[in-house]
């Protein structure tokens, strides 16, 4: 099958646009990117852009669930219904997140995960776990009676048992965060700061012991502070100086408000920044359940009923480039390669993900010029948007 997309201004690699360009798709692999917008001989199918955006497909570091399930439920048919909600908003792929948990539902999850990457049209390219070696004084949403600190006989059996994980979060002032970081990326895991009050000089021996990515940066990490009298610099201000470390953000223009969102931007820049929705279970679901009972929405982002924390967020990929375009004040090009070629680079899968590049995966959305999602191609798969 041979599908031609046209009529639109194509994002290709680095942020280059070609304005009034097509691209050439052959079963799951773009062929061609072309200069012009005229039909091709021998197509199949064409895909009528409408001078809009063509986009790389959104690749999503770090979301819990969606379309009313959870990673954490550990069966196909939730893995695959939170995929597909997020599908439909521009996500084309995905590697699934489990908050702080057991190690038997770390286990169940990871061959849930294996199955399904078994198939390259899932979406899904690894597991990601969150926790559960964190900082209890900053668990937020996480469960603390799950948290614990770093055990070697764990996550060495962990890692070895499941190629599938891709990415682990830690507290690196634990006991034994240090070992943890340096064994699991050894192995090839990513691995990231989360849940944290890392000094400076914790951040650091983190850096050294292999980590490189800060999860849901200024949430859940402590800023400058004082201790009696005394400024303290905080585990942001820490990551901000070590040009090394990559961030993630949560861009649904609440969890960070834009303008810091912006900030980020210009102190960290493209290449280092990616960003995240961190969605929950309740994020388009169909009767607006949520599979944690804690967990409700409020003035368009989830917490606990308590009150005592944010949870999560429910925005989708879409939402993601919108707020930082329209808010944030960050330009097109930048904001679309935040959510798929940096991701990708850090990942390790940008031969094949990312951006829009003769050989790759065909993984494409097309948006208006008000930034609405009028199309997503997974896979070379065209994905009905209003199916549920």
């Amino acid at each position: 099958m041979r599908t031609q997309i046209y009529n639109g201004d194509v994002l290709i690699a680095d942020g280059r646009w070609i304005h009034g360009g097509s691209v050439m798709i052959e079963d799951d692999k773009i062929v061609e990117v072309l200069n012009h917008s005229k039909i091709q001989d021998n197509i199949d199918n064409t895909i009528n852009a409408e001078g809009g955006y063509i986009l790389p497909g959104g690749i999503e570091l770090h979301v819990h669930g969606g379309g009313g399930c959870d990673f954490m439920e550990c069966t196909k048919e939730a893995f695959e219904t939170a995929v597909m909600a997020h599908r439909r908003h521009g996500t084309t792929s995905i590697y699934p997140t489990l908050s702080s948990s057991t190690n038997q539902m770390i286990r169940d999850a990871a061959k849930v995960c294996t199955e399904l990457m078994e198939d390259p049209k899932s979406g899904i390219l690894g597991l990601h776990l969150e926790g559960p070696y964190f900082n209890g004084k900053m668990a937020g949403a996480q469960l603390p009676e799950i948290i614990r600190n770093p055990d070697p006989m764990e996550y060495i059996s962990l890692v070895n048992d499941f190629p599938c994980i891709k990415r682990w979060d830690a507290a690196p002032e634990l006991p034994g965060a240090d070992e943890f970081g340096r064994y699991i990326t050894s192995k090839g895991v990513v691995a990231a700061l989360a849940h944290t009050q890392a000094n400076y000089h914790d951040v650091e021996n983190a850096y050294k012991s292999g980590y490189n990515l800060a999860t849901h940066f200024y949430n859940a990490m402590t800023g400058n502070h004082k201790v009696g009298v005394y400024k303290h610099e905080g585990t942001v201000e820490a990551v901000y100086l070590n040009d090394g470390f990559n961030v993630e953000v949560i861009c649904d223009g609440i969890h960070v408000p834009p303008m810091m969102v912006k900030l980020v931007h210009k102190v960290k820049g493209t290449e280092r920044m990616c960003l995240i929705t961190d969605a929950l279970s309740i994020t388009e679901s169909p009767d607006g359940s949520s599979y944690d009972p804690r967990v409700m929405v409020e003035n368009g982002v989830c917490k606990l009923k308590d009150g005592s924390a944010i949870a999560g967020s429910c925005a989708t990929m879409d939402r993601l480039i919108r707020v930082a375009v329209k808010e944030a004040e960050i330009p097109l090009a930048d904001a679309a390669r935040m959510v798929s070629e940096t991701p990708a680079r850090i990942m390790g899968v940008y031969d094949r993900k990312g951006s829009i590049s003769k050989n790759k995966d065909a993984d494409i959305i097309i948006m208006d010029r008000d930034l609405k999602l009028t199309h997503v191609i997974a896979m070379g798969d065209n994905v009905d948007l209003c199916a549920k």
